[in-house]
């Protein structure tokens, strides 16, 4: 019998992983010190947590939401309002704790509206979520005197006397606020996946009869899950409304709801950090790329494209597979190929770049004649050449590839097939 407690061992891995987490959140602005820097890095943060409350329906539950932007939107919205009564001297409250009006107004929508989507899943649940979400984008243009119409409502977050000099005028200041949230969202919501609620969560998404079968209702579950979800998609509104002081109809529209899910997907929705990896690369494609052309939302349909082909776990299952081959010794074995594909992979998006750029120069830039620059060469749409040799280069990238994957393929083959012998090995010593 013990007479006396015993605790878990430290776990120092994942101790240094959150200190450099929060390291990087800390230095980040002190490595990328400009305007447009320090705005990137905050929409990321926005970004972050609006992916991995999502991921909470979609990773965890197996609930595909076509309508999340529902909540991120109207926490927007009322985080905006909250902000602007602030100012009137009718609330009060820290402009810091705004966010929380946010968060507090996705869980009030999530109550509302997830008793009714919750009680279905799979497709029937998906075509219930774009719905409300096609209802509440209509509705926010049909009620000007709270959504503001067209122009949308605007606010302004320097009201108050400020402390310690602390007035979220300054980038900088609105910056570390997000970053703050950033990170004691994300711990929370990597709490969440260890509580019982977030493993009967899974199991509900893996086998929903069997948890029926013990006495669980799937559909409480769901709503539970569905509802602090909401909290943290609020939590992401509120910061928005901060960081931008102006919200529109776009943020609950379903452009932002599918922006949610393609990047989610891309990061990778079965794996914790897949998410945030997810959020870093919306901002990174909606912000950077879309400056450098105008096709920016083709060229993501063909990445997404691209990734469900022939990585169908986002970007996080890729680093997880090559780090349980790293620890076995035997990613060096890999690096000939893997530079063999990202040289064939470049070639291709080249030679497609060039097509799909003429394309739309040849559509939208008539007026800027028939010649346009693509990574330093000319090329000229009415020239049968520029097409042809755009053809030839994608085509030549294509086939290179193929070759290339399918020899991976067999390397990739006889490394499992080592790491499962060796795994068997070592279970039976």
């Amino acid at each position: 019998m013990k007479t006396h407690y015993q605790f878990a061992p430290l776990n120092i891995g994942r101790w240094i992983t959150w200190g450099l987490f929060a390291l990087i959140l800390v230095v980040a602005p002190m490595v990328f010190g400009s305007g447009l820097s320090l705005t990137v890095l905050s929409q990321m943060g926005i970004a972050i947590i609006a992916c991995l409350s999502y991921n909470m329906l979609l990773g965890q539950g197996g609930m595909l939401s076509f309508g999340h932007a529902v909540y991120t939107g109207l926490g927007s919205f009322l985080a905006i309002h909250a902000l602007n009564s602030v100012g009137n001297g009718a609330l009060p409250l820290p402009v810091s704790l705004v966010p929380l009006v946010g968060g507090l107004a996705g869980v009030g929508f999530a109550v509302l509206f997830g008793y009714v989507t919750t009680r279905k899943s799979g497709t029937t649940f998906a075509m219930i979520t774009l719905g409300l979400g096609e209802l509440v984008f209509a509705l926010s243009l049909m009620i000007p005197e709270f959504f503001g119409g067209e122009g949308g409502v605007s606010g302004n977050r320097v009201v108050g006397k400020a402390v310690m000099g602390i007035n979220f005028g300054p980038q900088i200041q609105i910056y570390y606020l997000i970053a703050c949230y950033t990170f004691v969202a994300v711990g929370l919501m990597f709490a969440f996946t260890r509580t019982p609620l977030g493993r009967m969560l899974n199991a509900v998404r893996d086998n929903p009869e069997r948890v029926e079968f013990v006495g669980y209702d799937t559909q409480k579950v769901r709503y539970m899950a569905f509802i602090i979800s909401g909290f943290f998609a609020g939590i992401s509104g509120g910061l928005a409304a901060l960081n931008f002081e102006i919200v529109t109809a776009e943020v609950v529209g379903a452009a932002r709801s599918g922006g949610y899910l393609l990047f989610t997907f891309l990061g990778g929705a079965t794996f914790f950090f897949g998410p945030i990896i997810g959020g870093i690369l919306m901002v990174l494609a909606t912000v950077l790329l879309s400056e450098f052309t105008n096709a920016w939302l083709l060229y993501l349909g063909l990445v997404f494209l691209f990734m469900v082909m022939y990585a169908p776990g986002g970007i996080a299952s890729l680093i997880m597979m090559n780090l349980r081959v790293a620890a076995f010794g035997k990613l060096r074995q890999l690096w000939v190929s893997y530079l063999a594909m990202t040289v064939t992979v470049l070639v291709l998006l080249v030679g497609a770049g060039a097509m799909i750029e003429m394309v739309y120069h040849m559509q939208l830039n008539t007026t800027l004649g028939s010649q346009l620059k693509f990574l330093g060469v000319t090329l000229d749409v009415k020239n049968l050449n520029s097409w042809f040799g755009s053809a030839f280069v994608m085509l030549t990238g294509l086939g290179l590839f193929e070759v290339t994957r399918r020899q991976f393929l067999v390397e990739w083959g006889d490394i499992q097939e080592y790491i499962e012998k060796e795994i068997k090995r070592r279970e039976s010593l």
